[in-house]
């Protein structure tokens, strides 16, 4: 399911996008959440939304959504939407997708290539999930892909053997589960040189 926001084609004259991902209400809802490794990442992308649309780079919005689930996710519920202060500005895409990464389920490739973009900068949550898999993929789609690792966030994984419906505190407890800084950092290694360029919101902004 896609929703465009005035996206008529035109070049950009930059050439380059920036991809806000699952920013969205939904994350806030969690227990989870609140052991996350930021959970005021959406001051950190308004950071970046803000150079990119000073810059003259188009922002594109994304959103997940999981219809009929029941879950934090499914639109029905009112939280696939951003998390304010967040909106999208005229003429800014607002793609809805239900995979993983951005493309597969969304026009945001076409969409790319009508506005002649040819570099993106992602962003978003969750840094291992979507975040990532929109960068790899993106770069293999060709886009040269700037990942600012600072302007994502992600929780707690717990242990694939590890049994579900626990106790939130027991998830924490479990010395198997992943920590959110150490998450971070395999992306890092794993995205660095091979699929992005990894940078910081300081780093790409000078501010």
């Amino acid at each position: 399911m896609t929703e465009n926001t005035n996206t008529q084609p035109n070049n950009t004259a930059t050439g380059t996008a920036l991809l806000v991902i699952d920013v969205q209400e939904s994350f806030r809802q969690r227990e989870s959440w609140q052991y996350g490794s930021d959970p005021e990442v959406a001051g950190q992308v308004a950071k970046l939304t803000d150079f990119a649309r000073d810059r003259g780079d188009l922002v594109v919005w994304v959103l997940h959504s999981e219809p009929g689930t029941g879950t934090v996710f499914d639109p029905a519920l009112g939280h696939v939407r951003l998390i304010e202060p967040l909106a999208a500005r005229d003429g800014e895409p607002v793609l809805v997708k239900t995979s993983h990464n951005a493309f597969t389920t969304t026009n945001l490739q076409q969409i790319l290539t009508e506005r002649g973009i040819r570099s993106l900068v992602t962003c978003g949550i969750r840094t291992e999930q979507c975040v990532e898999t929109t960068t790899r993929l993106a770069s293999d789609l060709g886009y040269a892909v700037t990942f600012v690792v600072d302007a994502t966030a992600t929780e707690p994984i717990p242990h694939p053997d590890a049994p579900a419906g626990r106790p939130y505190a027991e998830v924490l407890a479990d010395p198997r589960t992943l920590r959110p800084a150490d998450v971070i950092e395999r992306t890092r290694y794993a995205l660095a040189g091979r699929f992005a360029t990894v940078t910081t919101v300081k780093e790409l902004t000078g501010s």
